[in-house]
């Protein structure tokens, strides 16, 4: 999921967006493995794993709070 927008990703179903947080950190940890091996090139690379990571669970963490105010209402 390379450089997508956050408003694309919202409108996924809940079965998708988690596959695509565990493919991230699969990923990430792949890229970390390079960088321990000194075989990565790309360092700027970690730098977007993480942040992809960090948009797929911020937009997960939403739709739990969503789903709370609507079960407190």
């Amino acid at each position: 999921m390379p450089n997508q927008q956050a408003t694309s990703v919202r409108e996924w179903d809940e079965e998708r967006l988690d596959s695509e947080i565990n493919e991230a950190y699969r990923a990430l940890f792949a890229l970390r493995f390079q960088q321990a091996t000194r075989q990565l090139q790309n360092y700027r690379s970690l730098r977007e794993a993480k942040r992809t990571i960090a948009r797929l669970r911020t937009i997960k963490r939403e739709r739990q709070l969503a789903q709370i105010d609507e079960a407190s209402e």
